[in-house]
């Protein structure tokens, strides 16, 4: 069976006010356009998750409610810049056939990396900038089973692609 992970940061955030405390910092104006662009972009290629892991910090849960995606959400806090580790073992407890996960950088950089068996060929995927997406399919079962070094890339986009 094939289980398909839709891996995406969470997009550009707001630094304007240096006092706001990191989790809770909101989108700008950037990612608050970006979001709903990659959300359509995941629509066009027929894919809709059944589950989304969600870092509970405020703008990885505003960039999901703007993607216009729907499906059942799990906001963890253990995806708040989380280690590739922590994102493996969230994901081993996932469900269903399709599953998302929005979580932060550099943790979320490492664990595609790691989990795919060979990077795709995008300038950016080294660097995973803010709504950077990546669709990987991993031939399992069940996701107790995903391991790194086992799924195929399918493809890897950042916002600006949608706009060129």
């Amino acid at each position: 069976m094939i289980k398909t992970l839709i891996l995406m940061r969470h997009a550009k955030s707001d630094w304007d006010d240096p006092l706001m405390p990191d989790f809770e910092r909101p989108l700008n104006k950037r990612g608050r356009a970006a979001a709903p662009a990659i959300g359509n972009w995941i629509t066009a290629q027929g894919l809709a998750p059944d589950l989304t892991l969600c870092s509970s910090a405020n703008r990885t849960a505003e960039t999901w409610a703007l993607t216009g995606l729907e499906a059942d959400i799990r906001f963890e806090k253990r995806l708040y810049h989380a280690t590739a580790d922590m994102m493996l073992s969230v994901l081993q407890e996932a469900a269903g056939d399709t599953v998302m996960m929005i979580g932060h950088n550099p943790g979320i950089a490492d664990f595609a990396e790691r989990l795919v068996k060979t990077p795709p060929t995008h300038p950016d995927f080294w660097r995973y900038p803010t709504a950077a997406t990546l669709i990987a399919t991993l031939d399992i079962s069940d996701w107790i089973q995903a391991q790194f070094a086992q799924a195929t890339a399918q493809t890897f986009i950042v916002p600006r692609d949608l706009t060129d």
